[in-house]
């Protein structure tokens, strides 16, 4: 999917009715009124991030007419997470879904998607807050994964954790604060699986919401696999749990 600028006030506005799906949406610091208050709303209850900025970036993002308003819009089409694990289930499946805690570098969201398309991962979760881009550029370094998978933007990990918890699934998240190897897990059920940041793992809000950790054994002096490997060798444990269950 193309990436294009949408301009003007009515025209954002009547994209974000639409639902279309929108990256992000830029809005001048000094507008105001209904129409800025009608964006807002939008964009808040469809979890599209909203910066305020001045008319200079605003120049520099088009030299259309903007009045005030740029939106961008995704590269992907997100989705809606509670429609995902029914939708799983719908097909005969055994829902995997791959839940990423803070991964900000773009080269491994791209990698981690790669590695998400090719092991069978059912959707890819995100929250808005403190992650890389999904845009054309991780699309190429996925090498197009990011097209063919659903992603879904949430605006908090932890709730959205309690929902798929809700929907059946079991949680389980990779972290170096525990003993047990990842062969200890049986991921043959439902289940999400967390991989966290590349500087500080999970968060202590993750670890708190998993249902279990786990740690990938290592034997060289390397402090830890970088998170987009992580991602990789554990995926590839659930194929091989799923296939010798199967």
């Amino acid at each position: 999917m193309k990436q294009e600028i949408i301009c003007g006030r009515k025209i954002v506005i009547e994209a974000l009715e639409r639902r279309e799906s929108i990256e992000k949406v830029y809005v001048q610091n000094q507008l105001r009124g209904e129409e800025e208050i009608i964006i807002r709303r939008l964009c808040a209850e469809q979890l599209i991030p909203l910066k305020v900025v001045p008319l200079e970036k605003l120049r520099q993002l088009t030299t259309a007419n903007h009045q005030g308003v740029v939106a961008l819009s995704s590269a992907v089409r997100y989705q809606n997470l509670e429609e995902i694990v029914p939708w799983v289930f719908e097909q005969g499946r055994i829902p995997l879904i791959l839940l990423l805690d803070r991964i900000t570098d773009i080269r491994n969201l791209g990698a981690i998607a790669r590695s998400a398309e090719i092991f069978g991962v059912d959707a890819i979760v995100y929250s808005m807050k403190k992650s890389a881009e999904i845009n054309s550029h991780s699309i190429r370094i996925s090498a197009g994964a990011l097209l063919q998978i659903p992603v879904c933007r949430v605006k908090n990990s932890v709730d959205a954790l309690q929902e798929l918890r809700a929907s059946g699934l079991k949680v389980y998240a990779s972290s170096l604060e525990t003993a047990d190897p990842i062969s200890s897990v049986d991921f043959t059920d439902p289940c999400v699986v967390i991989i966290g940041s590349e500087d500080h793992g999970i968060s202590r809000e993750i670890a708190a919401a998993a249902d279990g950790l786990f740690k990938i054994p290592q034997v060289g002096q390397t402090e830890s696999l970088n998170a987009s490997v992580a991602a990789g060798v554990t995926l590839y444990e659930i194929m091989n749990q799923r296939a010798n269950n199967a």
